[in-house]
């Protein structure tokens, strides 16, 4: 068995859930580090598989202006040497085909972000690397067409395939989580991933001085959106987490804090374990007889 395969395996197994968790973006190798080290020592004392996320680049940020990231090149060197120093699988998100074989020479993990979650030639040159294929549900999507994205991925040869929640646009400025998604989901046939974070964004919903407009968002309802997706049993959790969230340079609104992460994820486990989202009710409807 490859080591795609299974490490699939080892996430689709996770008791409760498995974690993918890291700050937005790569702001320096120091930082990267610093947020790896201490994801690593709070999800191996809680016992959850970890995959280490962050960006290389964010190429839909709502601002020419905003930051991006330290580019591709740079950007895999940082998350190799997270991923050597610390032994920890990767995740990071790609934009275009071109970026698919780097990607997959490090990561472990390919994410195919929401507004690209039907881009056929992208899901495919993803697929073709073998790894792990992590899609989110585009905000203006259905349940029901992460299927077909997931099938996409599938008929490239490619079995390893994730389907992520994060919200579907509710207005111009606001976003939505519709419990009833986790269970709609599991109709692609895989593990289903609740992005905790990004769900709680308000696109281009906060002005800035000076002119222009950037991504808000609601941080303190993560743990009411947390606490809902584990109690429905998803597989995997989503979260993007930071050391000093008000001087993140993307999505500060909806990182969250490092300092509070371990508390949550005890919380979030004690109900997972004693939920039984993950079981289907065979429902009787003949008449009932005490």
């Amino acid at each position: 068995m490859d080591s795609s395969a299974l490490l699939y395996n080892q996430l689709k197994a996770a008791d409760p859930f498995f974690l993918l968790a890291g700050p937005n973006v790569i702001e320096s190798e120091e930082h990267i580090l610093y947020m790896a080290k201490n994801l690593k020592s709070i999800a191996s004392k809680l016992g959850l598989p970890l995959v280490f996320k962050s960006s290389f680049d964010k190429a839909n940020r709502t601002s020419s202006k905003s930051f991006r990231g330290p580019g591709l090149a740079e950007g895999l060197k940082i998350l190799e040497k997270v991923k050597t120093t610390y032994d920890i699988p990767i995740v990071t998100d790609v934009h275009e085909t071109i970026q698919c074989e780097a990607v997959g020479k490090v990561a472990d993990i390919i994410q195919i972000p929401a507004f690209l979650c039907r881009q056929t030639d992208l899901l495919v040159a993803a697929a073709k690397t073998g790894k792990i294929i992590n899609i989110k549900k585009g905000q203006f999507c259905a349940p029901s067409v992460m299927e077909n994205s997931a099938e996409k991925i599938r008929l490239a040869g490619n079995e390893n395939v994730m389907v992520c929640e994060r919200g579907t646009m509710f207005g111009y400025n606001d976003l939505i989580v519709d419990p009833r998604n986790f269970e709609w989901l599991r109709e692609a046939n895989c593990p289903v991933v609740a992005d905790i974070t990004h769900s709680l964004q308000q696109p281009a919903g906060r002005k800035l001085e000076g002119g222009g407009v950037a991504s808000g968002g609601l941080r303190e309802l993560i743990p009411c959106i947390a606490r809902t997706a584990v109690a429905v049993g998803v597989d995997g959790i989503f979260m993007e987490v930071h050391d000093d969230p008000l001087k993140a340079p993307v999505d500060g609104p909806t990182q969250w804090p490092l300092r509070h992460l371990e508390e949550l994820l005890e919380e979030l486990i004690a109900i997972a374990r004693v939920s039984k989202g993950k079981k289907q009710y065979e429902i009787d409807l003949t008449p009932f007889r005490p």
